[in-house]
């Protein structure tokens, strides 16, 4: 049995490295040119480079995308790009226009390509068409049901690697393809500059009587009718591997280190439990109330166990849940001492309750009753940002865990 690939959003270099720290088996990032991620820093060429050694010398892939729909201007100088984007050994561009395709083909021809979601595949005789096209993968477009995706792989004779996404933000529009924020501010969606005009607030005018709002639906705080719900699969991920699915795609390139590290560590662990031993594998619930400890809108499931409608998809505010903070990334563990270097991300008194959590294992729960500044002085509070302080941890850890603890 091939074992399903974790692929993990990359939005800077230390976001790269904290992905494949905390298990992802592929990262996928965008350079400066043809992707479709502004609000993310992206890749200078030079940083990919340096993301590819990092993710190779650990046997760990990296995909960059190109799944921008570009005009004629768009287009001028993807060769050059192409080409030292294999040079540098990026194991696969993710595609979505077949112009941007032809020309990727013609700088490299042996470069793999996946065809982004952004192509709305939706049914087995496209993704053959791609096969035939030199697509090495297809990600399949967000409306589709389990029982299709298995019907594609069937079809397809496993032939094509399918990819689906498993976890986070969810667009209103198809398969991401929407002009709305284009519209509204001028900010086109497909080129990576999107507005996120779904989650505005929005109220009803009529033509007759202007300054006067009406809520679209009942709720006292307006209406939120474009916002979708966060995907999470945590719970299917068994139904996802039995499927036949290559490879199970996590959302989230603005996302955070801490986000990043959270739930890649929860997906690796509960595929890690599942492949242990399929036969008799149980969803842990442990793993639902982990991926909860970042920021996320209320979850569903999309579009994976049949039509999603508005009232298991539709969110009710454009808020987030924000439960958990995060309060530093820890430097050094010293045995002997027990005491554990910190570079804080966020204020943290003597005798707080922490949790401390790093690549598959379970978090270790911490009473602070020792805190120290940098110079070793003792303190009551770390209240500076990226300061570095010191406390103290019962049991051992390790340079690259984080730590956590419940909002107020």
């Amino acid at each position: 049995m091939n074992k399903v690939e974790l692929l993990a959003p990359a939005g800077d270099l230390n976001k790269l490295k904290t992905a494949i720290n905390y298990g992802a088996d592929a990262v996928y990032l965008g350079g400066e040119s043809f992707g479709l991620r502004k609000a993310s820093k992206n890749f200078t060429m030079e940083e990919i480079a340096e993301g590819v050694k990092y993710a190779h010398d650990r046997g760990k892939k990296v995909h960059v995308t190109l799944n921008i729909i570009p005009h004629n201007k768009d287009i001028v100088g993807v060769e050059d790009y192409v080409r030292e984007l294999y040079n540098i050994g990026v194991d696969a561009l993710i595609v979505a226009d077949p112009g941007m395709i032809m020309k990727v083909q013609e700088a490299e021809p042996r470069m793999n390509i996946h065809i982004s979601t952004q192509g709305s595949v939706t049914n087995s005789s496209t993704v053959k068409f791609w096969d035939k096209m030199g697509a090495e993968r297809v990600v399949l477009a967000r409306e589709l049901s389990l029982e299709e995706i298995k019907g594609i792989i069937e079809d397809t004779n496993n032939e094509v690697q399918i990819e689906t996404f498993a976890h986070g933000a969810m667009c209103m529009s198809y398969s991401g393809r929407c002009l709305l924020s284009n519209y509204m501010t001028g900010r086109d969606a497909n080129m990576g500059d999107c507005s996120q005009a779904c989650r505005y607030k929005y109220h009803l005018v009529e033509e007759k009587r202007p300054g006067e709002y009406f809520p679209i639906e009942e709720h006292e705080e307006g209406t939120f009718i474009m916002n979708s719900k966060d995907l999470c699969m945590i719970q299917d991920v068994h139904k996802l591997i039995e499927a036949g699915i290559t490879s199970l795609k996590i959302e989230g390139r603005v996302k955070s280190e801490y986000y990043l590290a959270t739930i890649i560590r929860t997906y690796r662990m509960a595929i890690d439990s599942y492949y242990a031993d399929p036969e008799n594998y149980e969803f842990d619930p442990y793993l639902l109330e982990e991926v909860k400890k970042v920021s996320h809108r209320d979850f569903t499931t999309g579009f994976y166990f049949g039509q999603a409608n508005q009232d298991s998809q539709v969110y009710e505010t454009n808020s987030y849940i924000r439960g958990y903070d995060f309060i530093g990334l820890v430097l050094d563990y010293d045995e002997k001492t027990k005491i554990a270097t910190v570079e804080q991300r966020n204020r943290i008194f003597k005798g707080e309750e922490i949790e401390i959590f790093g690549p598959g294992i379970r978090q270790i729960d911490q009473t602070i009753t020792e805190m120290y500044d940098k110079n070793d002085k003792e303190i009551e509070v770390a209240n500076r940002a990226l300061q570095i302080f010191k406390i103290k941890v019962d049991e051992k850890i390790q340079p690259g865990y984080m730590i956590r603890r419940r909002s107020e």
